[in-house]
C-alpha cells in the first residue's frame, strides 16, 4: 500500500508525522513503507486503536524495570485476537518489531520497547468473558488486571490463587508471560499449574485458539506451555481459561520467631506435615529486613526483635470451628517443644492482614531505604542460608570510593523461603539509581547462584536485564533448544527480540 491507496485522512496524517517518525523510521528496512503500514493499520483498527509518534503516552516508553524510557515508533491497542492478528501482520511486513505490553510492571525490561519498535499494547482487551463454576473455570482477557480476576472468582463462589504485591495494576497476560509466583505457589503452584487453555497470535500473525477448559487433555504436546514464561518471544497471550478453586471459608495466620535456618527448616517440615494441604505460604525475613521494616518503615510487629528468623506461617481452611483449633493446637505443640522462641496468632482477618504488611512493606523500601536494586532468585531451600550469608559478606567487601573496607554494598533478605524463592535487595547509600553498582551487584549476586545451584530468576523473568546471566542457570543445550524454538515461531525475529535469549 502507497500513500496514494490511503485514505485523505490517512494521507493528513502521514504528511502531518513524517517528520516526526522520520528519525526513528531511517533505523528500519523501508521508513515511508513502514508509515504507511502504521497508518493502514490505523484506518483498519480506528484512530484510538494506533498511536503514532507525538501521541504515543509516557506509560508505554517502560516498564518497571528502572531503565530509562524510550519513545516506541507507535502504540497499537487491540480490542482482539483478530486485531492483534492484523497488527503483527502489519508489522511483519513493514519488519517492524514489536514488543507486547501489559501492566508494565514487569522488573527485568520486557516489555520496555527499543528505538524504531511498535509497542503492542493489550490495554483494551479486559473483562471476564466467562465463569464457568461446573468445571471451575474463568475465561479473561489477557489484559484484564489480576485483581479484577480474583474479584470476578470470589463473586462467583469461587477463589484464583494467584497472588502478588502488584495485583491492581498488571495483567493476568503478563503474569503468564513470565510464569507469576507470589505469595501461595507453595500450595497452588506458579502461574503455569492455574492455566487450562489460551488464545495466542503467533508472529506471522496466525490465531491459535485452543481455550480447554478440561483438567485431563492429553491429545498431543500441551502447546500452552510454549507460551508461559517465554515473556512475549513466542506469541502473543490474548485470552486465558484459568483454573479456579474453591474458595477458602477461614484463614489461619502466626507470626512465628526461630533461632536459625535450622529453625526455618524444622518450621517448614512441621508445617508440610502438621497442616498439609491447608499450608498455603511460608513466608521468612532476616533480621536485616525485620530491622528495616520495624524501625525505619515503622510497621507494627506482633514479635520482639532480636530472634534470629523471622515466619509467617498461612494456613487456609473450609471450616473454622475445626481448622482453626487445629492451627492453634499445632502452633502450642511446637512451643512446648521448643522450636518456637514466639510466636503471635492472628484472632481477626484484621491480624493476618497486619502480619501481611510486615511482608508487603518492600514495597516501600524506595522510601525508606533510598535507591537500590531488587533481586529474585532461587536456591536449593537447605542452601539459602549458607547464600544469603555468604552473599551479604561478599556484598559489604566490594570497595566502594571513600568508604572504609567492609563497608561497601549492603542488602537485606526475605522470601517465599517454602517454594525456595529468596528476595534481596541491595544498595549503597547516598547513590541515585543510576549511579548504584548494579553490574557489580549482579556479579557478585548471580555468581553465587550459580555455585549453589540455583535460579538467576524465580518468577521475575529474564527480559534484559537478566539476559546475560541465563547461562548460569540454563546449560548451553538448553539455551540452544529455546533458540531453535525461537527461531521456528519467530524466523524474521520481530517479537520482542533480545529478551530473555
Amino acid at each position: 500500500m502507497s500513500r496514494s491507496d490511503l485514505p485523505a485522512a490517512g494521507a493528513a496524517a502521514a504528511s502531518h508525522l513524517a517528520p516526526t517518525l522520520t528519525s526513528g523510521l531511517a533505523a528500519t528496512d523501508g521508513g515511508a513503507a513502514a508509515l504507511d503500514h502504521l497508518l493502514a493499520l490505523r484506518a483498519a483498527l480506528g484512530e484510538a486503536a494506533v498511536l503514532i509518534g507525538d501521541a504515543v503516552p509516557e506509560r508505554n516508553r517502560n516498564d518497571n524495570s528502572s531503565q530509562l524510557p524510550v519513545r516506541p515508533l507507535a502504540v497499537v491497542r487491540p480490542a482482539d485476537a483478530q486485531g492483534v492478528s492484523a497488527a503483527l501482520r502489519a508489522c511483519a511486513a513493514a519488519r517492524l518489531k514489536v514488543v507486547p505490553q501489559g501492566g508494565l510492571t514487569g522488573l527485568c525490561g520486557g516489555a520496555r520497547p527499543e528505538d524504531g519498535w511498535v509497542a503492542l499494547s493489550l490495554e483494551r482487551m479486559v473483562g471476564v468473558q466467562e465463569v464457568d463454576t461446573a468445571s471451575s473455570t474463568m475465561t479473561v482477557w489477557a489484559g484484564t488486571p489480576l485483581e479484577a480476576v480474583q474479584r470476578a472468582a470470589d463473586a462467583a463462589g469461587l477463589y484464583f490463587a494467584l497472588d502478588l504485591g502488584a495485583r491492581g495494576s498488571c495483567a493476568i497476560g503478563g503474569n503468564l508471560s513470565t510464569n507469576a509466583g507470589g505469595n501461595r505457589v507453595i500450595r497452588y503452584g506458579m502461574a503455569r499449574e492455574l492455566v487450562l487453555g489460551l488464545e495466542v497470535v503467533l508472529p506471522d500473525g496466525t490465531v491459535i485458539t485452543s481455550l480447554n477448559k478440561m483438567l485431563k487433555n492429553n491429545a498431543g504436546f500441551d502447546l500452552k506451555q510454549l507460551f508461559i514464561g517465554s515473556e512475549g518471544t513466542l506469541g502473543v497471550i490474548t485470552r486465558i481459561v484459568l483454573r479456579l478453586h474453591g474458595k477458602p471459608r477461614c484463614t489461619m495466620a502466626a507470626l512465628c520467631a526461630v533461632d536459625d535456618h535450622d529453625g526455618v527448616l524444622a518450621l517448614l517440615n512441621a508445617a508440610r506435615s502438621g497442616l498439609g494441604p491447608l499450608l498455603s505460604a511460608f513466608e521468612v525475613m532476616w533480621p536485616d529486613y525485620w530491622q528495616v521494616v520495624t524501625e525505619r518503615a515503622k510497621v507494627q510487629a506482633a514479635v520482639a526483635p532480636g530472634h534470629g528468623r523471622y515466619v509467617l506461617v498461612e494456613a487456609q481452611g473450609t471450616d473454622e470451628s475445626v481448622d482453626a483449633p487445629r492451627f492453634q493446637a499445632w502452633l502450642e505443640a511446637l512451643m512446648e517443644q521448643g522450636l518456637l522462641k514466639d510466636a503471635a496468632v492472628a484472632q481477626s482477618l484484621s491480624d493476618v492482614q497486619g502480619f501481611w504488611a510486615l511482608r508487603d512493606a518492600c514495597a516501600e523500601f524506595f522510601q525508606v531505604i533510598g535507591p537500590h536494586i531488587s533481586y529474585d532468585v532461587s536456591l536449593p531451600i537447605g542452601a539459602i542460608s549458607d547464600y544469603a550469608r555468604e552473599c551479604k559478606a561478599a556484598l559489604l567487601a566490594e570497595g566502594i570510593a571513600g568508604r572504609p573496607a567492609g563497608a561497601g554494598i549492603e542488602s537485606i533478605y526475605y522470601g517465599h523461603i517454602g517454594d525456595s524463592n529468596l528476595h534481596l535487595v541491595a544498595w549503597s547509600d547516598g547513590l541515585s539509581l543510576p549511579e548504584q553498582p548494579k553490574a557489580r551487584m549482579d556479579a557478585v549476586i548471580y555468581g553465587l547462584v550459580q555455585k549453589y545451584g540455583g535460579s538467576v530468576s524465580a518468577e521475575h523473568g529474564i527480559g534484559t536485564q537478566k539476559r546475560k546471566w541465563l547461562g548460569h542457570s540454563r546449560s548451553e543445550a538448553e539455551i540452544a533448544l529455546m533458540r531453535t524454538l525461537k527461531s521456528a515461531l519467530d524466523p524474521q525475529g520481530l517479537l520482542n527480540p533480545g529478551k530473555v535469549i
